[in-house]
């Protein structure tokens, strides 16, 4: 019979796993606004799989299927997934995501609460680099029907009619970085990936992200000092790094902060809490260096977006984040 502490720990994790989902709801509506019925199949794919490789694997080790399955954690790993991960990826990339998130991401190490890496961005991680021409084939907004998304994912046939033209285009951190020839204000006036601020449609996508952190935060999921150093770094290195709005700028500040994953990274992806730091100044620096890791990928890199690798790279720090912070309660002992 499973103890008193045990049984406690699992109804608050599943009750944290259930905030986080819902959290996750206002940037998840507006993506299927913005790209349409793609992202729930995404969905669909990343959770069913991810839901089996975690019933197999328990039952494989001899552990509780049930119990461990109704915890959530499986579920949001797949959702943050499926969130990150281009609308129409065909489906075999989905669902080799999302597998080797539960599996080398989760269970290689030991189970839920063991894990030294965010297993979404693990997942994520591993198809950019093995598949990075699919991982690149982003939807214009509103750009693709319901039979021209089953086509794409699934590589169904149907009528000419039904497959859309040329819907794929670059993203505006691609166009921005590739960029040559044209100013900040043409390529807003010319590019049809540019909205306002940023990307079309990543503006709002990014402030509904934002709306759900701020639930996290309102309910004590997440503390305020990964999304606070995350977010913070980016602004300021975007500020001392731009260069006006000339051929060769490297983007606002308000760009960064209203394009890409910037506001899904700071507070659902940068604040895993086993993967992330436990000590709140750790924390701080983890968001801070996330930012910074960001800006230089998504600015000089070769890659449409840094936060999954900045993560992963941070999470490579913890163990010294959190030294430096024992060190410095040793030395000041009223910290």
């Amino acid at each position: 019979m499973p103890k008193p502490d045990a049984i406690d720990l699992s109804d608050r994790l599943q009750k944290t796993m259930a905030v986080v989902l819902l959290a996750t709801v206002p940037g998840a509506l507006t993506l299927l606004w913005f790209y349409g019925w793609g992202v729930l199949i995404n969905w669909l794919l990343a959770a069913s799989t991810a839901l089996a490789v975690e019933a197999a694997v328990l039952r494989l080790r001899h552990q509780p299927v049930k119990a461990s399955l109704s915890d959530g954690s499986a579920l949001v790993s797949a959702t943050l997934l499926a969130l990150a991960l281009p609308p129409y990826s065909p489906w075999w990339l989905t669902v080799a995501a999302s597998a080797f998130a539960l599996l080398c991401g989760k269970h290689l190490f030991g189970g839920v609460g063991k894990n030294p890496f965010n297993p979404a961005m693990l997942g994520y991680a591993m198809v950019l680099v093995a598949f990075p021409q699919q991982m690149s084939h982003w939807p214009a907004p509103h750009g693709l029907n319901l039979m021209g998304g089953l086509q794409e994912i699934f590589g169904f046939s149907f009528s000419a009619d039904a497959q859309p033209d040329a819907w794929a285009q670059a993203t505006a951190l691609d166009a921005l970085r590739i960029n040559k020839s044209l100013t900040i204000d043409e390529l807003f006036a010319r590019n049809p990936a540019f909205g306002a601020f940023g990307g079309r449609g990543a503006e709002w996508l990014n402030l509904a992200f934002l709306a759900g952190g701020t639930l996290l935060l309102q309910q004590r999921v997440i503390t305020w000092h990964a999304p606070v150093g995350m977010l913070c770094s980016l602004f300021v290195i975007s500020l001392l790094c731009w260069n006006g709005s000339g051929s060769d700028s490297n983007g606002s500040p308000l760009f960064h902060l209203l394009t890409g994953a910037s506001m899904l990274g700071a507070f659902f992806i940068a604040t895993e809490p086993v993967s992330g730091p436990k000590s709140p100044r750790a924390r701080l620096l983890f968001g801070i260096g996330v930012g910074l890791i960001t800006y230089l990928i998504r600015t000089w890199g070769g890659y449409p977006d840094g936060v999954a690798f900045a993560v992963l790279l941070m999470n490579l720090c913890v163990p010294a984040l959190e030294r430096i912070e024992r060190l410095k309660t040793a030395e000041d002992p009223a910290i």
